[in-house]
């Protein structure tokens, strides 16, 4: 069993920046690749920004390419996301999740195992 808390959320001018950090219990962390997802108001979750066990790879959905960074500390079984350049269009509830999978990348949200509960991005204009 894997627990996930995500934080770092809140309100940003455009053109702003927000870290958001997820923190994770649970012995499988440092074994499983991560994922950001993010679902706005009346959308379907969509899937942002992955990266790999040991943090050696990274995937990122091509609206957020260039703008976010994903990151990850084993050692403290953190996974991060760096939000550059917002837009009111990233206005979202942000959720970490964990991928057990095998396969590389994963953009599905039915293919993570574990959510974190969210934290909510508002960007104004």
């Amino acid at each position: 069993q894997v627990q996930l808390v995500e934080s770092g959320g809140g309100l940003v001018q455009a053109g702003g920046s927000l870290r958001l950090s997820c923190a994770a219990s649970g012995r499988t962390f440092s074994s499983s690749a991560m994922g950001w997802f993010r679902q706005a108001p009346g959308k379907e979750r969509e899937f942002v920004a992955a990266i790999s066990r040991r943090g050696l790879r990274t995937y990122y959905a091509d609206s957020v390419k260039g703008r976010f960074a994903v990151s990850r500390d084993n050692a403290k079984n953190t996974v991060s996301l760096q939000l550059n350049s917002l837009k009111p269009e990233d206005t979202a509830v942000y959720y970490c999740a964990v991928d057990q999978g095998s396969t590389w990348p994963n953009t599905g949200s039915y293919e993570y195992d574990y959510w974190g509960q969210g934290t909510q991005v508002t960007v104004s204009s």
